[in-house]
């Protein structure tokens, strides 16, 4: 199976999961039921069209008609499409284009972001509430501690940067250095002042 038919195919999987475990996305998803979405995600160069039915989102490679809207933008962009001010301020910086509807896309955009899958639920139909409780718990605390570890060693770093090895300017070093520059903006627009003065006389 080609690269990008495998990509679909588990984009749709997992979004239908979620939907089908989700009433609120399910009655979301029924609303647009007839609509298609053609999406360029630019990152990964791959175009895919959503068709939205009334029980499940099917995901295309590939996709002769002509779709009812055309998004090209970044993952990084998707959750900003919700409000319709972030998306007319992304096409004017040429992150977005976009034909079509736009409370289309933001619909779209909303109920994508909140395909959020229940790690949890899932877990636990096949080992128990238990057992599921305590991995997704267990994982949950592995994340905190490594996040904790990490920036402590971020910030072991920062000081060994600055303090000890003097790489870097401490805080201190930068707020001085700024005053000072700002006294010389001070003196030079004090003394250009003066100058025009002189100049006038003159």
């Amino acid at each position: 199976m080609p690269l990008k038919q495998l990509a679909t195919a588990l984009i749709e999987t997992s979004l239908n999961a979620v939907v089908q475990d989700d009433p609120e996305l399910s009655r979301r998803l029924s609303r647009l039921k007839g609509k298609t979405i053609q999406v360029l995600v630019r990152e990964l160069d791959m175009t895919m069209t959503f068709v939205l039915s009334q029980q499940q989102i099917d995901v295309l490679s590939q996709y002769e008609g002509a779709p009812d809207c055309y998004l090209s933008f970044q993952l990084s962009d998707l959750r900003e499409l919700r409000d319709q001010a972030n998306i007319t301020k992304l096409i004017k910086q040429d992150k977005l284009i976009l034909e079509g509807d736009v409370q289309l896309v933001q619909k779209f955009a909303q109920l994508i972001t909140d395909c959020k899958p229940d790690i949890e639920e899932w877990l636990s139909r096949i080992t128990g509430d238990v057992v599921a409780h305590t991995v997704v718990q267990g994982a949950k605390d592995a994340g905190s501690f490594l996040r904790g570890r990490f920036h402590k060693h971020q910030d072991h770093l920062s000081q060994v940067l600055t303090e000890e090895w003097r790489f870097l300017p401490g805080a201190l070093e930068v707020a001085h250095f700024c005053d000072q520059v700002d006294e010389v903006k001070s003196a030079s627009a004090n003394l250009e002042v003066r100058l025009k003065k002189l100049l006038e006389q003159i």
